[in-house]
């Protein structure tokens, strides 16, 4: 258990230097390892997830997408099966932003099963984000875009934590209630 601890503690201490210079995209600018770090509460709080190794692959799952880090890096300090994970759910940011958002949808269903828990964890921190601090820029139909997209990745994920799955429904309900906007008279 202790071993445990620090292993937790050592991805922490890794994704935020990793992500030191970097916020979120919201309104409040927030430190961008908070996300990191709410991902992996929410599979561990909402989740049930216990697996250590998923929960440092959420720790760390931005890293190489968004950091210099390199999947060597991850590999020695956390092992290969973290890293695999980190990679599944990491984008090919030499692709257009399109691309890249149509093949979250299309590899979903064939990522692990600790992929799929990282990646839901992902989405719902996300989502929240964009119904409660969304960046200023965004309006409500790019807001909207977002979250039905996000529904379009879970799809291929079901199965993989129904306890994330429903959370994920629920607050999908909730976003297309406060999203609504003017286009509720015309359904």
């Amino acid at each position: 258990m202790d071993n445990q601890i620090a292993k937790i503690i050592e991805a922490v201490s890794f994704s935020a230097k990793k992500h030191r210079f970097q916020t979120r995209k919201g309104a409040a600018s927030e430190p961008y390892i908070n996300h990191p770090l709410e991902v992996a509460n929410i599979l561990a709080s909402i989740g049930g997830v216990t697996d250590l190794e998923i929960l440092l692959a959420a720790i760390l799952h931005d890293t190489i997408e968004d950091t210099e880090t390199t999947a060597e890096e991850i590999t020695e300090r956390f092992g290969s099966r973290v890293c695999n994970m980190v990679l599944e759910v990491t984008d090919d940011k030499s692709l257009p932003k399109a691309e890249r958002k149509q093949k979250q949808i299309e590899h979903a269903p064939y990522l692990s099963p600790g992929a799929k828990q990282v990646k839901l964890a992902d989405k719902i921190s996300n989502i929240t984000d964009v119904v409660e601090n969304p960046p200023k820029e965004w309006t409500e139909q790019r807001r909207r875009e977002y979250v039905d997209w996000g529904v379009n990745v879970i799809a291929g994920l079901r199965g993989a934590n129904p306890a994330l799955e429903r959370h994920f429904d629920e607050l999908v309900a909730r976003a297309k209630r406060s999203l609504a906007g003017g286009s509720q008279h015309h359904r």
